[in-house]
């Protein structure tokens, strides 16, 4: 039997900066992806840019590791002061290669069939050995031939639905009615990005709205609309008239934002769209659903993108994300429950992981109902992380032990990226205090 000093299941935004921070202290780390690359929300979803969280953030290790290591690459952009405009494809190569620097092993493609528990603690997992491509229902094998067991002294669930703590029956938080919507990223191509960004600055002169930048020859570029009241967006009118003339529906146009990535200089990311019929994140037949009118949602916000956006004539469908852009889900019952009250007070900890000041930011399917309030510095406590139930289990990223509210706070990428910092060095901490 394999032993490990972590077992981290879930090779996201939070799970490879805690691998990362660990191996680098030395540890023996074991990362465990069910897909066939890292990078979680940044490369599946293609989540990016990664938000800003402040002046005074801690345990930022990985984050500072993550952006030397695209920007010798060319996939990193500083933009509108913020180092997280990151490309997705080449963040795959960057996160395999920091996993290699700090020698953590990484099983990819890999499921966990078993969980082996002792009182309070686990002792092992038990995951296929073997992939198998073609299932032949006359081959005898016993389970025990096609399986192996692995062991390791602490165990985190960076899964983002808390999947590993379902599976150790974990007390959890979410209550019905906390959803937010999904989205499905996606990205075109072949796109005029100097002649849209020339009519874009002139067609939007708010600059809280719209933003065009030339870096070094690379013009970065920003912009939005959504269907609430409570701004006045340039570009509702090309969405009132193409709802008008059936080009889009009503609801395409609830959630829309655009802007430029690193290394791609003819290729504009969306950040849509938000599906707001099916929020049930944890229903197989809800996100079924919610996949299928997204893509169909892309399809007609492609074609409104060449009708109406000069620039966009010859552009072309290039990416569709592999994975939803899942805002909230199962949530784990830790030492400590954070609240919203947490949050709006700016409360102290003795052992915090992150300092952020990222405001509530909790979508709503209905209009003119989300919540972005912005907060002062608040931070998060190490226990948390915690799972309440097991001595040897944590919990990082989405699925963290906070209440619905303040969850919405603490689910962006840097905070993640944090959490994991912040308990890999815990971690590290106590394998000294143990030699």
């Amino acid at each position: 039997m394999k032993k490990y000093d972590l077992m981290v299941i879930g090779g996201g935004t939070a799970g490879c900066a805690l691998a990362y921070t660990a191996g680098m202290a030395g540890l023996r780390v074991l990362l465990i992806e069910k897909g066939i690359h890292l990078g979680g929300t940044i490369t599946s979803a293609l989540v990016v840019p990664a938000m800003k969280c402040g002046e005074h953030q801690i345990n930022t290790e990985f984050y500072e590791a993550l952006v030397a290591e695209l920007s010798a690459i060319g996939g990193q952009a500083t933009y509108l002061d913020n180092q997280g405009w990151f490309n997705p494809e080449l963040t795959k190569i960057a996160l395999d290669n920091l996993m290699s620097k700090a020698s953590v092993e990484v099983f990819f493609d890999t499921h966990i069939q078993d969980v082996c528990i002792e009182g309070r603690e686990i002792k092992s997992i038990k995951i296929s050995k073997e992939i198998l491509s073609v299932y032949n229902d006359k081959l005898q094998i016993s389970n025990d031939t096609l399986s192996e067991c692995i062991d390791a002294k602490y165990y985190i669930d960076a899964t983002g639905n808390c999947e590993f703590g379902k599976l150790c029956n974990c007390e959890f938080l979410e209550e019905k009615n906390e959803n937010q919507p999904v989205s499905l990223r996606f990205m075109m191509g072949g796109v005029d990005v100097p002649r849209f960004s020339d009519w874009l600055k002139d067609f939007d002169k708010d600059r809280n709205v719209t933003t065009v930048e030339d870096i070094d020859g690379f013009i970065h570029l920003s912009t939005a609309y959504t269907w609430d009241k409570g701004q006045k967006w340039a570009l509702a009118p090309l969405f009132e008239d193409a709802v008008n003339k059936k080009i889009l529906k009503d609801h395409d146009r609830n959630y829309f934002q655009i802007f430029t990535v690193a290394g791609m200089p003819s290729t504009i990311a969306f950040n849509c769209p938000r599906i707001i019929d099916y929020t049930d994140t944890l229903q197989v037949k809800s996100m079924s659903k919610a996949l299928q009118l997204a893509r169909q949602n892309i399809f007609r916000l492609a074609n409104f993108c060449r009708i109406y956006l000069p620039g966009f004539e010859k552009s072309y469908i290039s990416n569709i994300a592999d994975m939803l852009g899942v805002r909230v889900s199962r949530r784990i019952k830790g030492k400590y429950i954070y609240t919203i009250d947490d949050v709006k007070s700016g409360k102290k900890f003795e052992h915090p992981v992150l300092v952020s000041n990222y405001p509530i930011d909790v979508h709503s399917k209905d209009k003119d109902k989300s919540t972005l309030q912005i907060v002062r510095d608040y931070q998060l406590p190490l226990e948390s992380l915690m799972s309440a139930d097991y001595d040897n289990l944590f919990a990082i990223g989405r699925c963290i032990s906070a209440d619905f509210m303040s969850q919405g706070a603490l689910r962006v990428q840097a905070s993640c990226f944090s959490m994991g910092v912040g308990l890999g060095n815990y971690f590290a901490e106590l394998e000294n205090l143990q030699k």
